[in-house]
């Protein structure tokens, strides 16, 4: 059984993982309270690897303490929440046995690397799921307030039937040569290269933005740089540059994905537009509050393409922030996300995407990857 927490007392947080995705983690669970009605709750401890490394984070993402052991962690009675944002080959691990002590869980996405890992993820949260304990992965594209809205358009019917999706999610921070090796890079640490890294997000907001699901699944993968400069000389690339995908959904829509780490010139562009019967939408992260929506009932002599500025109150998310026009942020998202899962948990309802979610995902990037091995074959989502 989960251990019994005093209802008066504020929620025990920790966050595991203190660089890229801990930073940002942090900057949310520091700032949610202050714009959102959300459960009282504490930051207690960042866990690390490096002791001071990670107390110096701690001190300036305002966490009360530091630890370098998140076994400690699980073990303590003050902590009621458990936030992974370590590489994806430590989740599983974390994740089952911070569920089976009882801790409600948010990890970073993608799930797992394997599909495997994810399934075992999965039955520890059904089995803490009956006892209380909730869980949740973190696509944090799912709370930008353009694509909430996007997909409220979608599920209002203003767009009719859709029929296709394109969806391209490129970067450029390999796209020198001569950019040294990290375990972003290696398949025993991140499992994929692009597919998990970022097609994760284009596929996941593909399935999102329709309430749709993928049926089956056909991809290339290509590697541009097969080694890189190490700390003892060279070292192989074992994970994959870029990906070029196209999906089957359950409706019958079909959806393009490409993604790329090597795009030069494109830094973190999500691109993604959605092509219906009665209308159509695009969106693009660099231009993060706004969204393009194209209205096929008006006369073809007045058609175009609308832009929405997303920063109004009545829009996803934006009562809570600054009056009309002023701009929201990529790290925004994250509050979001955060202010979602406790809602969730102080009201004991299931938070989205669930394991279960992240799992089915898993199996998509799975299909992706064993239609690139066997020549871009059609190959069906488990």
């Amino acid at each position: 059984m989960a251990p019994q927490r005093e209802s008066t007392r504020p929620l025990g947080v920790a966050v595991i993982g203190y660089a890229f995705m801990g930073k940002a983690h942090s900057h949310a669970w520091r700032n949610v309270a202050g714009y959102f009605e959300v459960p009282a709750f504490e930051q207690k401890v960042l866990v690390g690897r490096d002791a001071d490394s990670v107390a110096d984070a701690a001190r300036r993402y305002g966490w009360q303490e530091s630890e370098t052991d998140w076994r400690k962690v699980l073990d303590r009675p003050d902590i009621d929440i458990v936030d992974i944002c370590t590489p994806g080959w430590l989740h599983a691990e974390i994740a089952v046995a911070a569920l089976e002590a009882g801790k409600h869980v948010l990890v970073e996405k993608p799930l797992a690397n394997t599909v495997a890992e994810a399934e075992t993820m999965v039955a520890a949260a059904r089995a803490a799921r009956a006892r209380g304990v909730q869980s949740m992965v973190g696509f944090n594209f799912r709370r930008v307030p353009a694509l909430a809205l996007a997909r409220t358009l979608i599920a209002e019917g203003r767009l009719g039937e859709i029929r296709q999706v394109r969806t391209a999610y490129l970067q450029d921070w390999l796209a020198d040569a001569e950019a040294p090796m990290v375990w972003r890079l290696q398949k025993e640490k991140a499992g994929s290269g692009a597919l998990g890294d970022i097609a994760s997000h284009a596929i996941d907001q593909v399935q999102f933005l329709l309430g749709d699901t993928v049926a089956d699944a056909t991809g290339r993968m290509r590697t541009f740089v097969g080694s890189r400069r190490g700390p003892d000389g060279p070292q192989e690339v074992t994970v994959d540059d870029a990906v070029w995908a196209s999906l089957s959904l359950t409706s019958g829509a079909v959806a393009s994905v490409e993604v790329s780490r090597m795009a030069l010139g494109r830094k973190n562009a999500l691109r993604i537009e959605v092509f219906g019967t009665r209308g159509s939408l695009s969106f693009d992260s660099e231009s993060l509050n706004e969204l393009s929506v194209f209205d096929g009932a008006v006369a073809a002599a007045g058609q175009g393409f609308t832009r929405v500025l997303v920063t109004e109150p009545e829009h996803p998310y934006l009562e809570a922030w600054w009056p009309q026009g002023h701009l929201l942020g990529w790290e925004h998202s994250f509050t979001h996300e955060i202010r979602d899962f406790l809602v969730a948990v102080a009201a004991g309802t299931e938070p989205s995407p669930s394991f279960e979610d992240g799992l089915q995902l898993q199996r998509v990037l799975a299909a992706v990857a064993e239609s690139a091995a066997s020549g871009s074959a059609i190959v069906k989502v488990a």
